[in-house]
């Protein structure tokens, strides 16, 4: 039986020590496409989260995971869930892919194999995220893949000297089973027509 973690492109697995370098990339390539920004974190302290992460326990809703490639083990994002709230059956997540791994589909592979844990596995009932509204193809793929605007924080955030709108969108555990069926693999392509409204 092949993995439940492992996708036609990806293999989500847990944070090793040795991780540290390329979630340090992630964190410049977010900086630098407007996603996040933060005082920089020198090489030593990118090594330590990366030793705290790989050791952490988790309380089975709320967890981080790297996206690895299928084809040659490079890492090339990470993703994780937080803000779990297992009464309301509700939680957030969010994803990272570096800046030379994207447009390759990863994000879509690694977001469907997370849903269908938390939805199937860990039954949750929605799955909300937050998006800065100017990351166009980050709004595009959660349309793709079913995710619908519920709302939108009016200059909400402050980066980069002004204010920016963060978007809210939420997917309902039944509307990814119709338009993701369990027996179809991770990896299929998308049908951008699927979800034009």
């Amino acid at each position: 039986m092949t993995s439940f973690w492992v996708g036609k492109r990806i293999r989500l697995r847990g944070i090793e020590p040795d991780d540290w370098t390329a979630l340090m990339r992630f964190a410049e390539d977010e900086e630098r496409l407007g996603d996040l920004l933060n005082p920089p974190r020198s090489a030593e302290s990118h090594r330590a989260r990366a030793k705290e992460q790989a050791v952490a326990r988790t309380d089975g809703d709320c967890f981080q995971l790297v996206i690895e490639a299928a084809d040659t083990g490079k890492v090339v994002g990470s993703l994780g869930t937080f803000h779990a709230d297992a009464r309301s059956g509700w939680f957030e997540y969010g994803i990272t892919i570096g800046a030379e791994f994207r447009r390759n589909g990863y994000a879509a592979e690694a977001v469907l194999l997370l849903l269908r844990h938390m939805f199937a596995e860990r039954r949750f009932h929605k799955c909300q995220v937050r998006i800065f509204a100017h990351n166009g193809a980050s709004l595009a793929l959660h349309r793709r893949l079913g995710f619908v605007e519920e709302g939108r924080l009016r200059d909400h955030v402050f980066m980069a000297g002004r204010h920016h709108d963060l978007v809210l969108m939420g997917l309902i555990t039944h509307e990814f089973t119709q338009l993701h069926p369990a027996g179809e693999p991770p990896g299929r392509p998308l049908d951008p027509a699927a979800n034009a409204k």
